[in-house]
């Protein structure tokens, strides 16, 4: 019916079966933006924001997200994670997220690399909201992957 993994030969959803697959090497980098008021801006850099540090606690969401992906999205593979790294910089329009998670695995971690810099920009519009409702959340995508079957995909970032 499609060449859609997810889809069974009458068009249902299903977990792909991966048990035949080799395992390998895989990594995914996924990017996102928070985009905040000049005011929020400043009080990130100086760490006055009244909640607390919100970079460390975005950091550590995105980190525990990557881990759960299987729990919030209904046919990921549950993965014993070999690395997850999140990095948040404060610039001028608010705070750039990037995610990078690797496996030796059967299946890639693509959904684990975006779910992390979801989860991290919610965590920092969470952490800023009492101060910045405007704040938006955009631009999450994925950009590097490696591993697996289908081999290295890169974004032109144009």
């Amino acid at each position: 019916m499609s060449d859609l993994t997810h889809l069974d030969k009458h068009g249902n959803a299903h977990m792909v079966d991966v048990s035949a697959k080799p395992v390998s090497e895989r990594t995914a980098t996924a990017r996102g933006e928070v985009r905040l008021s000049p005011a929020t801006v400043a009080l990130l850099r100086s760490g006055d924001v009244p909640k607390g540090d919100a970079l460390a606690v975005a950091r550590i969401a995105g980190i525990m997200a990557a881990k759960n992906t299987s729990s919030l999205v209904p046919l990921c593979h549950p993965l014993m994670l070999s690395s997850v790294k999140v990095d948040l910089e404060v610039v001028d329009s608010g705070v750039e997220i990037s995610a990078v998670v690797k496996i030796a695995g059967k299946t890639g971690v693509e959904m684990e690399a975006l779910t992390a810099v979801s989860v991290a920009a919610l965590t920092i519009y969470d952490m800023v909201k009492a101060v910045d409702r405007d704040g938006v959340i955009s631009n999450i995508r994925l950009v590097h992957k490696s591993g697996g079957v289908r081999g290295e995909y890169t974004r032109s970032e144009s």
